[in-house]
């Protein structure tokens, strides 16, 4: 399997892939951008969101929700406006949204990430209407992947400087009892970033500062298979195209990076698809 990449645009530190509407969008956080792959003729739509963007998913409504440096905002592809929404964290100027998922019945989870490294000062959040940001894993430091079972029992997630994936029973916007599914650090010298799941429900986790993609197995842990990408920033990915057979890989540059470094890659024709990208339920 070979990662190549998808068109000329280069970011600062690109992240979170999302398929939506047979397009490919993400964001390079760095560069306060929000972009839009066309597939067939390759060319990319920028928005400037005016400051850091951690993640953007698609609502109900044809909007988008995207948080950044200063909470959450709703965003409308139509005028480029963005609309301030809510900050559940004015008080910590060091905080940030980072890497964020919608869950099977439609409820948006967002974490944010200490950008001082200060253990435990970030907070995984639901999202429910109003909007109001509810905490559902506090204490943690730099909250990126997450992801549903194709059942919608379970939840995935990874707080970074952890190097651990931790699988939550889910039930009605209730995340229970937790097991730890893998310590990657033995795995892996480098640190976990953002996470996609396939149609048989094991994950797929991009490794910052790896230059890989590895599946994992849900259950057990084991290493089923990886993709090395060619360059260390490998941020995130999501499945995608016409059949959700193509893992789109987001990566960052980094220090001493190679010229092809912070490109938008994928993998063309994967043996298993992965699953559709719900959108957020209207928060009113």
């Amino acid at each position: 399997m070979e990662a190549v990449p998808v068109c000329d645009q280069v970011s600062t530190w690109g992240e979170g892939p999302v398929w939506w509407e047979d397009h490919l969008w993400w964001v390079d956080i760095e560069s306060h951008l929000l972009l839009k792959l066309h597939p067939e003729s390759g060319e990319v739509t920028s928005w400037d969101m005016g400051e850091r963007i951690g993640f953007a998913l698609p609502e109900v409504s044809g909007t988008w929700l995207w948080g950044g440096d200063n909470g959450l905002y709703r965003f409308d592809p139509a005028t480029g406006q963005s609309a301030a929404l809510t900050d559940p964290e004015p008080d910590l100027p060091n905080n940030r949204f980072n890497d964020a998922g919608v869950s099977p019945d439609g409820i948006l989870y967002a974490g944010t990430i200490a950008l001082d490294k200060t253990e435990g000062a970030a907070t995984l959040y639901r999202v429910d209407a109003g909007p109001v940001c509810t905490p559902v894993v506090p204490n943690v430091t730099n909250s990126n992947g997450i992801g549903w079972s194709p059942d919608g029992d379970t939840c995935y997630y990874i707080d970074t400087p952890t190097r651990k994936i931790v699988a939550y029973a889910y039930q009605r916007g209730e995340l229970g009892e937790s097991r730890e599914v893998v310590d990657t650090d033995p795995i892996v010298d480098a640190s976990p970033d953002g996470m996609c799941v396939d149609r048989q429900g094991h994950l797929w986790v991009a490794f910052c500062h790896g230059g890989c993609v590895v599946r994992f197995h849900s259950e057990t842990g084991e290493v089923m298979d990886r993709i090395d990408v060619g360059q260390m920033e490998t941020t995130s990915c999501c499945f995608g195209g016409p059949e959700l057979r193509d893992l789109y890989i987001t990566t960052g540059v980094g220090e001493g990076a190679k010229q092809s470094d912070g490109k938008l890659y994928v993998v063309k024709g994967m043996d298993l698809p992965g699953l559709h990208q719900m959108p957020i339920r209207p928060l009113g």
